[in-house]
């Protein structure tokens, strides 16, 4: 029996890789610096917000550009011999490498005590911004040199230590942009099998992610020092060329915007092994993506150039929030409550003076007014006598003009004196419709 014979013909199959997009070009995108350099300070910026949004910790499983700058930056944490070999430079805390502490606050002088504190804490430079921004009560009177004088009503006393609440935020949505991105192109990228560019896009996201949460790990500390038994009343001031802050309160209160601290505290510490091994991570991740990124398809370069220019875009926008008004916010409402906050300006420094003295009632008011107006002229000693005079006396400080009128004066100093004293009593005038603005608010 005859059967015809079929021929089957060979059919030219294409493999995946070759029908990709971009599969017959032959240029190729050089990658080595953007792999490793490209968005440095943006991502080194963005992972100091770790510790002051609540979960940002879990929000780093993404691409990030900047691997060498984040893993240089905190490697300097890792405390040892072999950490200090690879990441050389000053050992710093870490509150002050994630830029939780290091300002110097202005000038405090205890009103009862008399305790000067030549530089505050990093708290007390926070609290003097948050003051300086507030808006101001004007005072009627002479005006050459305006000064801000705000009163702080601190009668919360928080715990000596403690870990306040950070704040929410939602970030959380915006993260996902990168993160589905970082992983949508780690997928593609497996899928057209350009194993090179999938496994440099998986290492960066396991690498940052890894990082973030690691480095958030530290817990996120405030304290101040518990004042000794007996202690007067903590009341104050702080003071700087343009603005002066009239502390209230117990010394356990006061002493939260004198001496407090934010600090980090971290489990591996003092040699924060686990960051070291982080860093370390991250700078293989960079030299791997250097070697290996130019041995991708066109297609698969493409995906992770992309993949890191919308995680440039997540880092550069928690880079651009502004870290010391966050930690302002943490300090005013999760550390000492919003106390309440009353601000006035005033035309001149001689007025000033006046109006905190009679805030503050300090225990020695001519050492305190001496250190407001130290101009050591006749007419400014008659000045500061004669209004110190009536201070102690409790006498209202309404002056006529015969009171300037003192013998041994020139007419020209009599003058000034008429003028100083008119300042005094503006001051006088702002503090009694202070005492009745509280009168009513009680």
């Amino acid at each position: 029996m005859y059967l015809p014979q079929i021929q089957v013909m060979p059919i030219n199959r294409r493999s995946i890789a070759d029908s990709m997009p971009l599969a017959d070009s032959h240029f190729t995108l050089d990658t080595s610096g953007v792999a490793g350099f490209f968005g440095g300070d943006e991502a080194v910026s963005a992972m100091a917000t770790v510790h002051v949004y609540e979960g940002r910790k879990w929000l780093g499983w993404y691409n990030s550009p900047g691997a060498y700058d984040i893993g240089k930056r905190y490697g300097r944490l890792a405390n040892s011999r072999f950490w200090d070999g690879l990441f050389p430079g000053v050992n710093t805390d870490p509150a002050t490498l994630f830029e939780l502490d290091g300002l110097k606050g202005p000038k405090y002088r205890a009103a009862q005590s008399g305790t000067i504190l030549p530089d505050t804490s990093h708290l007390g430079a926070l609290f003097a911004k948050e003051c300086a921004a507030r808006e101001a009560i004007q005072v009627p009177g002479r005006i050459t040199t305006p000064v801000g004088v705000t009163i702080a009503d601190l009668s919360y006393v928080p715990p000596f230590e403690t870990n306040p609440k950070r704040l929410r935020t939602k970030s959380g949505l915006v993260a996902s942009i990168p993160i589905t991105v970082s992983i949508g192109a780690c997928v593609v990228s497996g899928l057209v099998e350009d194993w090179f560019s999938f496994t440099m896009i998986l290492l960066g996201i396991l690498s940052s992610g890894i990082s973030c949460f690691v480095i958030g790990s530290g817990k996120f500390t405030f304290n101040h020092p518990r004042p000794a038994d007996g202690a007067p009343r903590g009341d104050g001031v702080l003071f700087t060329e343009r603005e002066t802050i009239i502390l209230q309160g117990e010394e356990a209160a006061v002493n939260v915007v004198t001496r407090g601290k934010f600090s980090l505290r971290f489990s591996s510490e003092p040699e924060y092994r686990n960051i070291g091994w982080c860093s370390m991570l991250l700078t293989i991740q960079f030299v791997a993506q250097l070697l290996l990124i130019p041995q991708g398809t066109l297609f698969g370069q493409i995906l992770f150039v992309a993949s890191l220019g919308v995680s440039w875009g997540y880092n550069s926008y928690l880079s651009s929030l502004d870290k010391e008004q966050i930690q302002r916010e943490i300090l005013m409402k999760n550390v000492l409550m919003n106390p309440p906050l009353k601000k006035y300006m005033l035309g001149t420094r001689s007025t000033m003076a006046i109006f905190v003295l009679l805030i503050l009632k300090p225990a020695e008011p001519d050492k305190m007014l001496e250190e407001f107006v130290p101009n050591d002229t006749r007419v400014w000693r008659v000045w500061r006598d004669v209004v110190l005079q009536r201070i102690r006396k409790g006498v209202k400080l309404d002056f006529e003009p015969s009171d300037s009128q003192i013998d041994g004066l020139t007419d020209e100093e009599r003058k000034l004196l008429a003028i100083l004293f008119a300042d005094a009593q503006a001051a006088y005038t702002g503090f009694i419709s202070h005492s009745q603005s509280l009168t009513k608010e009680r």
